[in-house]
């Protein structure tokens, strides 16, 4: 795998750099963040991941480390392709995407251009915790009184596709066994297992 590149600044567009490292011209696909942060300078650095697919070997460059362990987050999730990732660190900055998955805040997902409530829900599930243990913000469970959880488990879950009485079934019986202490994403997180 390509680390990173460090070479000649050819071409600098919104969606697209060319670096040239040792004679060899490197197209690399970026994010507005990273056209935003890099100058335009003769020389330039760019983290990079090679995405390999039966039909094309594509290069996506990183202005910095955290912007490509982010993106590479974003890939991890079911229904995210390297497009749609690079589509979100174009609308947010790193940090406010990590923000708004570590908050639950699913409507600032949502905002952005392919994202839907399913997909913005599941990026929450799956990332809050791994974002929050790297970042080092606290991911405590809601303030909310416990009923409103279940009720908040039910509807992501309905959201997800699946039937509420199955949902409901499978969520009493994780309460049952954990209790009430259990946080919404656990509560979530086990009935997706179960389901």
């Amino acid at each position: 795998m390509i680390h990173h590149l460090d070479g000649k600044l050819i071409s600098k567009n919104p969606t697209h750099i060319i670096v040239e490292c040792g004679g060899v011209g490197y197209i690399v696909h970026i994010s507005l963040y990273t056209y935003s942060k890099i100058t335009n300078t003769e020389r330039c650095r760019v983290y990079t991941h090679l995405s390999i697919k039966e039909d094309a070997h594509t290069l996506y460059g990183f202005f910095d480390e955290e912007e490509r362990q982010l993106f590479r987050h974003l890939i991890s999730v079911s229904g995210i392709g390297a497009n749609t990732a690079r589509m979100m660190l174009s609308s947010l900055s790193p940090n406010e995407i990590q923000v708004a998955i570590i908050n639950g805040n699913a409507s600032v997902l949502q905002n952005i251009k392919g994202i839907g409530a399913k997909t913005a829900l599941r990026t929450i599930i799956e990332l809050k915790d791994k974002l929050g243990k790297a970042t080092g913000m606290i991911t405590g469970t809601t303030n909310l009184s416990f009923n409103k959880t279940k009720e908040e488990a039910l509807g992501a879950l309905t959201t997800l596709g699946f039937m509420k009485n199955n949902a409901e079934k499978a969520l009493d019986k994780i309460i049952q066994k954990n209790g009430d202490t259990i946080s919404i994403e656990e509560l979530i997180k086990e009935a997706l297992k179960s389901l």
